[in-house]
């Protein structure tokens, strides 16, 4: 069996997480590849060297994610459509993806290796623009979300949208998420956005702040495909792939569909996207109780 692992951090909190990770891989005689940047950062802490990985194929069993969800977003930028399955460590805060926790490690890679574990599948969205730009085309899909917004200034962009080549408004407002399920938990949320179940073949437009307040939330068909177009003062905007940022000038037709391959999260036989929720929203939760 050959694992890869991945992190952007060197600190104490990922590093411990690490060690244990190391451990038990070791003690089962698995092939084990680190990814080149954070090992140059870890090697020195270290008693063993490791070979290392700057792209992967598809030899890998798994690739294990130590961070936050933030780190996945970034792992999938490696894993692509390989079908190389992601389990998450969480060394972050909230964790919707990276749900193993420090003390959970040793149990949860034995389960792994049990076979004890079922595969979610997750879709992702990919972006095409009528302005070639290196930024998007070398990496042109998004786990969470991909949103435009505004750059450069404090007045707000209107968005002018179509799906499947109907219009249906301009959004007048800071900007507009296009999210996954698995980013309606993310930066959807926070601008008012439903929570979407990770199975459910959906979509939602989420608008940024919109100034005209009957613009609500729209959930869609995720074979929905969605053209945007910009206008504002400033001559050009941003759009963002999860954590990814490019600039686009003003006017520039952007298509947004749901992408051709999925990303697959290892989920546990003991974790539900459900008791997540309630963990992570604290759902339930009440200090008169």
């Amino acid at each position: 069996m050959k694992v890869a692992i991945f992190s952007q951090f060197q600190k104490k909190k990922p590093l411990a997480s690490l060690e244990v990770l190391l451990d038990v891989l070791n003690k089962k005689n698995i092939e084990i590849i680190i990814e080149e940047t954070f090992y140059k950062g870890v090697s020195p802490k270290l008693n063993t060297d490791y070979p290392t990985f700057n792209t992967l194929d598809a030899s890998y069993d798994f690739l294990v994610s130590i961070g936050g969800d933030g780190t996945i977003l970034r792992a999938i930028t490696l894993v692509r459509d390989l079908n190389i399955p992601i389990v998450g460590v969480n060394t972050g805060r909230l964790g919707f993806l990276a749900t193993i926790q420090y003390d959970e490690i040793e149990a949860a890679i034995h389960a792994i290796l049990d076979k004890k574990y079922a595969i979610s599948e997750r879709s992702l969205l990919t972006i095409e623009s009528s302005e070639d730009n290196s930024e998007i085309n070398s990496c042109n899909f998004a786990l969470n979300e991909i949103a435009v917004s505004r750059k450069n200034t404090t007045s707000m962009i209107t968005v002018e949208t179509e799906l499947n080549g109907e219009y249906l408004t301009s959004y007048w407002s800071d900007g507009l998420i296009i999210s996954t399920p698995t980013g309606s938990t993310g930066y959807s949320l926070s601008c008012g956005g439903p929570v979407i179940t990770p199975d459910a073949a959906s979509l939602v437009l989420t608008p940024i702040a919109p100034h005209n307040l009957s613009a609500r939330p729209l959930v869609i068909d995720d074979s929905t495909v969605i053209t945007l177009k910009v206008n504002g003062r400033e001559k050009k905007h941003l759009v963002s792939l999860d954590s990814r940022i490019a600039t686009l000038s003003n006017k520039t037709t952007i298509t947004i569909k749901k992408a051709p391959f999925t990303i697959k999260m290892i989920v546990l036989n003991n974790e539900t996207f459900l008791d997540t929720l309630r963990k992570k929203l604290l759902w339930g939760e009440d200090n008169r109780n």
